[in-house]
């Protein structure tokens, strides 16, 4: 075997060994929001419109949440490599301090951050619910979403005390609790779900309001699951702080300069996608059903890419943190090696059996809805490719903490290329959803061209700035 491949192989067998449990974690997450949505479905239609309304506004709050505080797994990373390296001898970046009061600091400051941010989001969630009522959505939707706004708000702020100790498990290489508990939670969701809605034994009937209580619940039993699975841990347990008010100050301060482009580029992320949906609603009711299951599929298939993402980020992390520049730009190529054979097979799946993918969405006699969804799955199997390398190119650059610059090539793939690219072929050429979704692609596969691309000058630029 050529040893390019052997170092490949080898490589891409410790990339899946941080990104399977991820990408498994997030394709669990996403099996916790289906099952809320499925029982909102069994509760009636104005239930599941207003239980919807309430998810999005709250996913919307909880994805920003979320990164805010995702870079404290690349900077808990780089700190545990300085350490490790200080410990064998081996020189590491000059001027930097890899001791294990670093990770506890980062720690601490995480947790303040996330509670800082669960607070105003939980705020934001309350006064976002009564103000949709302006945006032009029915009264008896918005009276029946406000009872489960006001419990599930509360829900966000452990569910980001969850997410900084999660990424102080990952940045120190032990995920596997995540899959665990994440796969508990799914069962005890359902469980909580069932007697809150109908009132079953001890607890009260609350009907919709009970998912919004479940979903709370379900967020701080598996933040103390997590966090006693780390306490556990005999070399987790002296790292994880709860001092929060022993933060210091620039600890915080670049926790937070890191985190907020990483919040803006989800933020923007979900609305250029929000705006597609929009696009593709204008076309009428089949349009827009075809548009919902194949984006449903995108967004599955997408938490692969999520899990590479996040592992390679973590390596890159570690590995510039002890100058290895080499291994920091091989671990680009083994994670989008490992994309592209991943999606390769999707792609084979969605062109060989498509009814099979569909037919959990639609009705066999909904045959122009289920036509247009083969189209659009032809489209998807080639756009999937650019959406897996855009989504590592954002991790990449954030394990060069380089958080700003992915949230200014983004907002140029997304907004000043994919939108105009969708609106022109859309609307101007009459090709429709077909166009819309070729524009989509066009955007992705700019955004992934240029992160790639700013990826390569940041790894140079260290390798520059070291040899200086």
């Amino acid at each position: 075997m050529p040893p390019a491949l052997t170092r490949l192989l080898a490589d891409g067998r410790a990339l899946g060994a941080l990104a399977v449990p991820l990408a498994l974690t997030q394709l669990a997450q996403v099996a916790l929001t289906t099952t809320d949505t499925v029982m909102m479905g069994l509760l009636g239609t104005e239930a599941l419109a207003a239980g919807g309304l309430t998810m999005v506004i709250f996913n919307q709050l909880r994805t920003m949440g979320v990164g805010l505080v995702t870079a404290v797994g690349n900077q808990v990373a780089a700190a545990d490599a300085r350490a490790e390296s200080d410990a064998s001898g081996t020189p590491a970046t000059s001027g930097t301090s890899g001791t294990e009061e670093d990770v506890r600091d980062l720690v601490r400051a995480s947790l303040l951050l996330s509670t800082l941010a669960g607070i105003a989001g939980a705020v934001l969630m309350v006064l976002i619910g009564h103000a949709v009522i302006w945006l032009g959505q029915d009264p008896d939707v918005v009276d029946a979403a406000e009872p489960m706004l006001y419990l599930m708000a509360p829900g966000l702020i452990p569910c980001l005390w969850f997410q900084a100790i999660r990424q102080f498990t990952v940045g120190m290489r032990r995920p596997q609790a995540l899959l665990r508990i994440t796969l508990a939670s799914i069962a005890v969701n359902a469980g909580l779900n069932w007697v809150l809605i109908h009132g079953t034994w001890i607890f009260p009937k609350l009907g919709l309001p009970g998912i919004g209580l479940a979903t709370s619940l379900v967020y701080a039993l598996t933040c103390l699951a997590l966090y006693a699975s780390a306490r556990r841990d005999p070399r987790l347990a002296p790292l994880l702080s709860l001092s929060i008010w022993k933060t210091r100050p620039a600890t915080l301060r670049r926790l937070f300069g890191l985190g907020t482009p990483i919040a803006a580029t989800y933020g923007s992320e979900a609305g250029f996608f929000s705006v597609v949906a929009l696009l593709v609603g204008s076309f009428g009711t089949a349009a827009l059903a075809a548009h919902t299951a194949v984006n449903q599929l995108v967004y599955i298939v997408f938490q692969i890419a999520v899990g590479l993402s996040h592992a390679a980020s973590l390596g890159v992390s570690r590995e510039l943190a002890v100058n290895n520049l080499a291994a920091a730009r091989r671990l680009k190529t083994t994670a989008l090696a490992c994309a592209a054979a991943v999606m390769a097979i999707v792609a084979l799946v969605y062109a060989t059996v498509p009814h099979l993918v569909l037919a959990p969405f639609f009705d066999t006699d909904d045959q122009t809805a289920t036509n247009l969804a083969t189209k659009l799955l032809l489209v998807a199997a080639i756009l999937q490719f650019f959406d897996c390398t855009q989504n590592i190119g954002v991790g990449l650059l954030r394990g060069l903490d380089d958080t700003k610059g992915g949230f200014r090539v983004t907002l140029v793939g997304y907004w000043l290329v994919g939108l105009p690219a969708a609106a022109l072929l859309g609307f101007a050429t009459g090709w429709d959803t077909i166009g819309i979704w070729l524009g989509l692609l066009t955007g992705l596969a700019t955004t992934a061209t240029l992160l790639l691309r700013r990826f390569n000058q940041g790894v140079g630029s260290h390798g520059a700035s070291r040899s200086t």
